[in-house]
C-alpha cells in the first residue's frame, strides 16, 4: 500500500525516532508499503518518519546510480543490488573529506540542494530479522544512509543547507542551477 509522505514541518520529523524491538506489530508490512511508497514517488530511500512512524527504520535501494541517465553502467555500478533495511541505525564514525552533491528529499518535494557529507562512514544497525551488523559504507550508499538517518535524528535536509540557500524553491529538478550542481564531483 503506498502511504501518504509527511511534508517538511509536520511534527513527526522533528522528533528523535524510537528504537525498535523484534515483533515490533506490523513491521514486515510497514517495510514492504514503505518500499512501494518509495518507489512510486521515485526515491531511492524512505525513512518511518517520513511516513508518520517515529521508529529508528529506513529501508534503501540505490540501484538508480548504478547506471547513467543511458542506461550505461556509472563508476558506482557495484551499487546495482544495493537494497537493504536498516533497523535501529547509528552511525559510530564518519570519514574524509566532506564532499558536495545536490539531494533531494521526498518530504521536500521538487526541491533540490548541495548538501556536504563525509564519504565513508561506519554504521551499527539491525536487518529485517534483528541480526546485528557493523559495516563500513563508502561514496553514494554513505550519502544515501547519512540523509536517512538524519531523518531519524529529526535532521531534515533542509537544515544542512547553507543559510543562504535554506529553501529556493526556484531550484527544482528541471532548473538549470539544478542541471549545473548535478554535475558536481565527488571524490
Amino acid at each position: 500500500m503506498i502511504l501518504p509522505i509527511r511534508a517538511y514541518g509536520d511534527p513527526v520529523l522533528k522528533k528523535v525516532a524510537k528504537d525498535i524491538e523484534p515483533g515490533h506489530p506490523g513491521l514486515k508490512q510497514l517495510i514492504a508499503d514503505m518500499y512501494e511508497t518509495m518507489y512510486e514517488a521515485s526515491g531511492v530511500g524512505l525513512a518511518a518518519p517520513q511516513v508518520g512512524e517515529s521508529i529508528r527504520l529506513f529501508i534503501v535501494d540505490a540501484s538508480p546510480f548504478a547506471e547513467d541517465e543511458e542506461g550505461k553502467p556509472t563508476a558506482d555500478a557495484h551499487l546495482k543490488d544495493f537494497k537493504k533495511v536498516f533497523i535501529n541505525p547509528y552511525i559510530v564514525e564518519e570519514e574524509g573529506t566532506e564532499w558536495p552533491f545536490e539531494e533531494g528529499c521526498l518530504s521536500i518535494p521538487n526541491i533540490r540542494e548541495v548538501v556536504s557529507r563525509q564519504p565513508k562512514i561506519v554504521l551499527q544497525y539491525q536487518d529485517e530479522k534483528f541480526t546485528e551488523h557493523e559495516e563500513t559504507f563508502e561514496g553514494f550508499a554513505a550519502r544515501v544512509i547519512q540523509h536517512e538517518h538524519d531523518h531519524l535524528d529529526a535532521k531534515p535536509t533542509r537544515g544542512r543547507w547553507k543559510a543562504s540557500d535554506a529553501f529556493a524553491p526556484w531550484r527544482t529538478r528541471s532548473s538549470p542551477a539544478a542541471a549545473s550542481t548535478r554535475a558536481a564531483r565527488r571524490p
